[in-house]
């Protein structure tokens, strides 16, 4: 594997494909924007409106969903159209509260395997403040016959 990141564009239909999948999933409902993608690097949006605690704060599990999706993305992308990513281990340290606007997670590879992609997620909001920091691990495996 080349140590310089593919470009965006080079997974652009991969991406299309993955958030066209299933229109019912967490992406879509939590209204999850992609906005960069790359086995090294995944970066998207998520808005606090709707995806609240009763405070009215960002809810920490919505937090915990994006850097998921995001870490599950890239760790897809690396696996290839041969192979499937599935999440393994997830945490989350919550620094702040967010009550309004967008967050936006930025997944970075940590460790590219051939079956194990490791992802720091760390969570902004609009001024660029720290929200959240996770880490994911997902197992890389072959995709199931017929799948």
């Amino acid at each position: 594997m080349s140590d310089t990141p593919e470009t965006t564009d080079d997974f652009g239909p991969a991406l299309a494909a993955m958030q066209a999948m299933n229109p019912d999933s967490l992406l879509h409902r939590m209204q999850i924007e992609v906005l960069e993608g790359t086995p090294h690097r995944v970066v998207g949006r998520m808005p606090v409106a709707g995806n609240t605690q009763p405070y009215g704060l960002l809810h920490g599990g919505a937090s915990v969903v994006l850097a998921e999706t995001l870490g599950s993305i890239g760790a897809a992308l690396h696996a290839g159209p041969e192979r499937i990513a599935v999440g393994l281990d997830i945490n989350a340290t919550h620094h702040r509260a967010a009550r309004s606007g967008f967050v936006t997670g930025t997944a970075t590879a940590l460790s590219l395997g051939s079956t194990l992609a490791s992802y720091e997620v760390v969570i902004t909001d609009e001024q660029e403040r720290r929200i959240c920091t996770c880490r994911i691990t997902c197992l890389v495996r072959a995709a199931a016959p017929g799948a």
